[in-house]
């Protein structure tokens, strides 16, 4: 039976890059048939890492079958995954986030969750000193590059970076080069709708009981996005309804300054804004300096 391999809903560059990582190891070098799959399009950086290392795009499914033997990489959470998926043969996890419960397998499982930035640099340690090709260390820089803000995000560990500068030596890329043409395309969002990106990089949380959509773009032109203000504020309703939660909070993130803006249309995001990040909000849009990461200053942070 080939195994599945796949990330998150609303692949970002790390739930794109790392199953085809390791679906590539799992037949490459374990003789274990594997395909990387997608729960979704992947978003402009994740397709531009797929041009520009010549990946062919993975199949996107909507679901998985009972017993379909499949591996989960960049998360634990079902809220994440397809609806079936404890229905499914779930033989590894590969994760970086915290656990968050939830998910029955089959039986016992190799799990490898680890406080590092990426799911790349994980994979990266368990795949040990073996030859890989170009494409997939080209895909591991992507991921880790990509995850770590080239190093600004406060997820960036010295590990991450370690892995980083060897892959990039061996591939003969300069970073900063490479990590500004990635951002240059995480940046182009001119052909995308509202709804398209409020959910392009979000993931579901629920705080007190309030559910909420959280939605972060990662970009080095934020005035592009906040020139849409009006309509994305518009927007949140309709997606909000439309995926059964609460409230979208939309968090653009400034690369190059490290900061995000926290877009303010109604009084629970303002409450939201006040509690979480001690702001002052004076209007439909609230700055926050240093923050840059969902995973570990926005979501833990947040209180209604």
């Amino acid at each position: 039976m080939t195994i599945q391999v796949f990330g998150h809903k609303s692949p970002d560059t790390d739930s794109t890059g790392s199953p085809i990582i390791w679906a590539w190891y799992l037949n490459e070098v374990k003789g274990t048939p594997a395909e990387a799959k997608l729960l979704g399009e992947p978003n402009t950086e994740a397709a531009w890492l797929l041009n520009r290392w010549d990946l062919p795009k993975p199949a996107i499914i909507e679901d998985v079958a009972d017993d379909a033997a499949v591996v989960i990489v960049d998360t634990n959470n079902p809220a994440e995954l397809p609806a079936n998926i404890n229905g499914a043969d779930v033989q590894a996890i590969i994760d970086h986030h915290k656990l968050v419960g939830g998910l029955e397998t089959k039986g016992p499982i190799d799990i490898t969750i680890r406080p590092v930035a990426c799911t790349a640099t994980i994979m990266h340690d368990l795949m040990g000193d073996i030859e890989m090709p170009d494409h997939i260390k080209g895909a591991m820089l992507t991921c880790i590059l990509s995850d770590t803000l080239e190093f600004r995000s406060p997820t960036t560990t010295d590990h991450d970076k370690a892995v980083c500068d060897k892959l990039a030596a061996d591939l003969g890329i300069d970073i900063p080069s490479y990590a500004a043409e990635m951002f240059a395309a995480k940046s182009d969002v001119s052909s995308f709708s509202d709804a398209e990106l409020l959910r392009m990089d979000s993931k579901e949380y629920e705080v007190d009981g309030t559910k909420f959509r959280v939605s972060v773009l990662e970009t080095t032109a934020p005035g592009v996005v906040l020139d849409r203000k009006a309509s994305l504020m518009d927007s949140m309703t309709i997606v909000a309804s439309e995926d059964g939660v609460d409230q979208v909070l939309l968090f653009v993130v400034d690369i190059l300054n490290e900061e995000a803006t926290l877009l303010v249309p109604n009084d629970l995001v303002k409450t939201v804004a006040e509690k979480s990040f001690d702001a002052s909000v004076d209007g439909d849009a609230v700055v926050l300096p240093g923050v840059m990461s969902r995973k570990k200053q926005i979501i833990p942070n947040l209180k209604v």
